[in-house]
């Protein structure tokens, strides 16, 4: 007997008991998942779960100094911002503008990029990027080896559910989880294959009600 025959004869069996006159549509399943749930505050939240991905967390009141200052950190001096980037956010470090688009090779070499957000999920500790005047085309934020990104606490939400509300799914969705990793088949562990290997997150302004 095949795998395919097995399979069958299973649900066959499984089927056995159940009337032929019987539909699927007799018997409703709840399909609403839970749009929010208590817990931890979610900036606390989100803050635990960025930093187990390995990411760099910071809470500033005053996004341009808390921007500048990062930089300078990082040693970071020439870098890709979108056009909703201010240019007064970066400092001493030059605003290079995507705009013709940068070639790949001209987005390697800069230092690194500054972006905004669309959404932040705290419990998966995810950052959803939906190209956007702050965030800008994908390539920006997947070939410079450092990433910045400013996430407004009116932009933190604690589930999935929550913050596919607020995205338009016809727009191109990057969605980050830390830096980016990845691991051989023997599990050890390469960072920036995919992606920057650092990110760095600056948590600012006031959160909305996420129940």
């Amino acid at each position: 007997m095949s795998s395919r025959d097995q399979i069958l004869a299973r649900v066959r069996s499984a089927l056995a008991d159940v009337p032929r006159t019987e539909d699927p549509e007799d018997f409703p399943v709840p399909r609403d998942y839970e749009r929010t749930r208590s817990g931890p505050d979610v900036v606390e939240l989100l803050v635990d779960r960025l930093v187990d991905y390995k990411a760099t967390v910071h809470e500033a009141p005053e996004v341009a100094a808390a921007v500048a200052e990062a930089l300078v950190r990082h040693g970071a001096r020439r870098i890709a911002a979108p056009s909703g980037i201010p240019a007064e956010w970066l400092g001493e470090a030059e605003a290079v503008r995507d705009d013709p688009p940068l070639r790949p090779a001209e987005l390697d070499a800069l230092d690194g990029v500054v972006t905004g957000c669309a959404v932040v999920i705290a419990e998966t500790g995810t950052i959803v990027l939906d190209a956007g005047p702050d965030q800008g085309r994908r390539a920006l934020t997947l070939v410079p080896d450092y990433h910045l990104c400013v996430v407004r606490r009116d932009q933190i939400v604690r589930t999935v559910p929550e913050a596919l509300e607020r995205l338009d799914p016809a727009r191109p969705l990057t969605w980050i989880s830390g830096p980016s990793a990845t691991s051989d088949i023997e599990l050890n562990r390469v960072e920036g294959v995919h992606g920057p290997r650092t990110l760095e997150v600056l948590i600012t302004g006031e959160i909305a009600s996420t129940g």
